[in-house]
């Protein structure tokens, strides 16, 4: 039971950053679509006008990102094969590097 708190602005926020950090198209464009339901629902649940029309903006501007296809967070997406990371293993061989794209 939540004492006077909106459970959905939690879960838009968390489903926000799901969707910034995707590098799928699909999840991402799922992910910001779920931002705009959860927002809406946040709203529905608001009494206050005041952050019932922001959660209603946080709304609409999930949605145009989605149209639009850009990410919210102001970041430029990740490159396609994402980010290398390096390790190194030592054994009886020697020393040998390995890069690894992760």
């Amino acid at each position: 039971m939540s004492f006077g708190r909106n459970p959905y602005v939690a879960k838009a926020e968390a489903a926000e950053q799901k969707a910034q950090l995707a590098t799928d198209p699909s999840t991402h464009e799922r992910a910001w679509r779920e931002a705009g339901h959860l927002w809406e629902r946040a709203a529905e649940r608001e009494q206050d006008g005041k952050r019932r029309s922001a959660y209603l903006a946080n709304a609409t501007r999930a949605r145009d990102g989605l149209r639009h296809g850009n990410r919210l967070a102001g970041r430029p997406p990740r490159r396609a094969g994402g980010y290398a990371r390096s390790l190194r293993f030592s054994g009886s061989q020697g020393d040998s590097a390995m890069t690894l794209a992760g």
